[in-house]
């Protein structure tokens, strides 16, 4: 999709090669960004504040059906890439089909991997590869009582009624 900031992992390599030549510093995250509520835009705003450039990994409908299960996601993957590019915290997004974001992370060699602090950092994929070359692995506080599953809780439960 030429003139987005949606990129297959292959140009999305020569971006990153580029920018980190210019002196940028590059943030990675990635999640399923399912219903996106204000949860993941506040994470997202604070993610990019960690550096120069903010690329997102948004996981496909194939890897969030095998990690939460097969009622997700809510949203198809092309439209959960569109809206997460659409925001101007990011600058970057790609798609991915593993369970894992480490193909990603490998090629890009960001500076920065952020993650919510539901993850601890010894649980962080990638977080060895990023450090073997002195990047910084940073986790952000999540929005309380905000969840894409509790938001579709709470439509089950109003919709049960």
């Amino acid at each position: 999709m030429p003139g987005t900031k949606i990129k297959p992992l292959s140009k999305l390599e020569k971006i990153a090669a580029s920018l980190r030549k210019k002196g940028k510093k590059i943030v990675f995250t990635n999640g399923c960004f399912d219903i996106l509520h204000y949860g993941h835009v506040m994470y997202l705003e604070r993610a990019k504040k960690s550096g120069d450039i903010l690329i997102v990994g948004v996981n496909s409908d194939s890897s969030i059906r095998k990690i939460k299960g097969k009622l997700r996601p809510i949203v198809n993957e092309n439209d959960r890439i569109r809206v997460i590019s659409g925001l101007q915290s990011v600058d970057y997004a790609v798609l991915f089909k593993e369970n894992t974001p480490l193909n990603l992370i490998t090629a890009i060699k960001p500076d920065v991997l952020v993650k919510g602090a539901d993850w601890s950092k010894n649980n962080i994929v990638g977080a060895d590869f990023i450090k073997s070359y002195g990047g910084k692995i940073k986790t952000i506080n999540l929005a309380k009582g905000r969840s894409t599953s509790s938001i579709i809780e709470k439509i089950g439960k109003l919709y049960r009624q």
